[in-house]
Order: C-alpha cells, then sequence, then structure tokens
C-alpha cells in the first residue's frame, strides 16, 4: 500500500496509489495521513479497502508530503562507508544522529529555498524510515514492528553551516525546506 498526500500546500488531502499507480482519494476515510492513521490499527484499516471503490483524482496535482503532523524528524548521518569516504571523515563507532526541524518537510517537488550565504548546498537521496507507533527503548527484535512504511527523502545540507563553521550539524542540516519527502510505501 503506498500512501500520499495531495492538494495545495498547508490543505493537503490524503490518498493512496492504486495497483495503476493512479491516486485514489482517501479523505472520505481518514482525515489526513498522520499518527493516528500510522499507527498499526489504522494501516489494518487502510489495508482492507479496495482501492478501486475510492474515488480517482483527474490531472497531476501537487503531491505533499507523503506524512502530516511529524512529531521528530530523526537522521543518523555517515551511515554508509562511501560518504564517510567521499567527505574525508573517519568511520563512526556510533550512529551520527541529528535532527532536522519539521520545517525542513516539503513535498517531493516543492521549491527549497537555498538560505542566504550558502555556498556548499548539497544534497542525497536517503531511505526514510516512518515510525507509526509510540516507541521508546525497543529491541532490535521488535523494532520494525513499529515501522509504518518507507518513503524516499531528500537530505539537503548547506555544508559550510555544517562542517565548518562549528557547532553543530543542525544549523547546515535543518534548515526550512531542507527535507523534502516522497509517498509512504
Amino acid at each position: 500500500m503506498k500512501l500520499c498526500r495531495y492538494g495545495p500546500l498547508g490543505q493537503e488531502k490524503p490518498a493512496l496509489v492504486d495497483t495503476e499507480g493512479d491516486l485514489r482519494d482517501l479523505s472520505s476515510i481518514v482525515h489526513d495521513i498522520g499518527p493516528e492513521v500510522l499507527v498499526p490499527a489504522g494501516l489494518g484499516q487502510l489495508a482492507q479497502l479496495e482501492p478501486d471503490t475510492l474515488p480517482l483524482l483527474s490531472g497531476t496535482p501537487r503531491m505533499g508530503a507523503c506524512v502530516a503532523h511529524v512529531g521528530k524528524f530523526v537522521c543518523i548521518g555517515l551511515n554508509y562507508r562511501d560518504h564517510a569516504d567521499e567527505t574525508g571523515a573517519k568511520y563512526p563507532e556510533e550512529p551520527v544522529i541529528f535532527m532536522k526541524a519539521t520545517s525542513a518537510i516539503i513535498g517531493p517537488n516543492d521549491t527549497v529555498v537555498i538560505p542566504r550565504d550558502s555556498h556548499k548546498t548539497d544534497w542525497e537521496v536517503e531511505l526514510g524510515v516512518v515510525i507509526g507507533a509510540h516507541a521508546k527503548y525497543v529491541s532490535e527484535a521488535e523494532a520494525l514492528e513499529y515501522v509504518a512504511g518507507y518513503c524516499v527523502v531528500n537530505d539537503l545540507s548547506e555544508r559550510e553551516f555544517q562542517m565548518e563553521r562549528g557547532g553543530q550539524w543542525d544549523k547546515g542540516k535543518g534548515c526550512d525546506t531542507f527535507g523534502p519527502l516522497g509517498r509512504i510505501s
């Protein structure tokens, strides 16, 4: 099941992508694709639907971020060797964890705003893991029980702000519009 949100910025509606790749409106079933829908019971309800019974959307509406009301946007840095090699960084002994502001979240085709005085804006495509149930101190064996789905994330960075100006990575990673999200699969 592939979930997405469509419509004008700030007025997105929920949809699913049917087996033909067409968008089907979910707004008569759920208010939005947010925390209340991404829990196991909500996803179970959506899995029971017959997509061809839902209204077919026409045209090519703007695609919004695939999930609404994000509480945390947690990221793992230097998460593969090629990228560490490319940047000249040492392989981390523990995961490099940083946060992006939720104001970084935009739709997959929305306009990215490059910060003033940016000289080294960069991007990477990442696999986003959408956590659908409250999780704390979850064992590795139980981890996938909390995953609602996956999405594409365009992880934008301003490398000078991030690496050359001292302090936290957040100043180069968490800029507004620096986290476009695709649909949930």
